[in-house]
């Protein structure tokens, strides 16, 4: 997933930057707006972030040139928590959502991954060794067969194989799974989810080639 990060404040872009790279997305971060709508005009992204004042241009000029270049690609603006004019006129000119500022990362984090569900980013067929989730149609299959999962399982799973070939710790997924209710959730509950998640999906629970601990770190999904 590839996304457009335009804002002109350092330390704003180095954790914007740090937060959505450690979460798998390729992050493209400009300060102005003439390099933003240059890099619209050139390159594809599966989802934008604007801050509204910029040093030089505006994101409402951005979002316009989103808006032509890509169509159906969502955007996301950043506000000032007060500035009720720019979240409307955000909204009005074709944004998804907002995010004040400042802002918490997993709400970020969260309202991106709802941005990128609605627009039907990421809806290809993720597989791990016998294993396919398809997001368009929510069905899990394993040797072909469906797999019937609870709802926790199946976000959980999803997220697994979003983040294929990465470690996931279990900080990751807490913010990933439990975000919205904000609550904590600690590692032995953690440990019964996967647990349970492998019974339905592991061909040996017990010796797992699919979710892979990495001791002491969190998981890991293979190929």
């Amino acid at each position: 997933m590839d996304v457009l990060l335009v804002e002109d404040d350092p330390m704003i872009v180095g954790v914007l930057s740090d937060l959505l790279r450690d979460e798998g997305y390729r992050v493209s971060a400009v300060g102005r707006q003439d390099e933003a709508v240059a890099l619209l005009a050139s390159q594809a992204f599966d989802l934008a972030l604007l801050d509204v004042t910029l040093a030089q241009g505006n994101g409402f000029a951005v979002c316009a040139a989103a808006r032509e270049a890509h169509p159906g690609m969502p955007v996301i603006f950043l506000t000032a928590s007060d500035d009720e004019y720019s979240t409307v006129a955000g909204l009005d000119m074709g944004a998804v959502d907002y995010v004040a500022k400042p802002f918490r990362a997993r709400e970020l984090l969260s309202r991106v991954r709802a941005a990128l569900r609605r627009s039907g980013g990421g809806d290809a067929v993720l597989a791990a060794g016998d294993v396919r989730l398809d997001p368009a149609s929510a069905t899990v299959t394993k040797a072909g067969r469906e797999v019937f999962l609870s709802a926790l399982e199946y976000k959980l799973l999803l997220y697994l194989l979003q983040s294929k070939g990465r470690l996931v710790t279990r900080e990751n997924l807490r913010d990933a799974i439990w975000d919205s209710a904000g609550e904590y959730v600690s590692d032995n509950s953690i440990n019964v989810y996967i647990r349970r998640l492998r019974e339905k999906v592991e061909d040996d629970p017990a010796d797992p080639s699919i979710v892979v601990t990495v001791r002491g770190l969190g998981y890991k999904v293979g190929d």
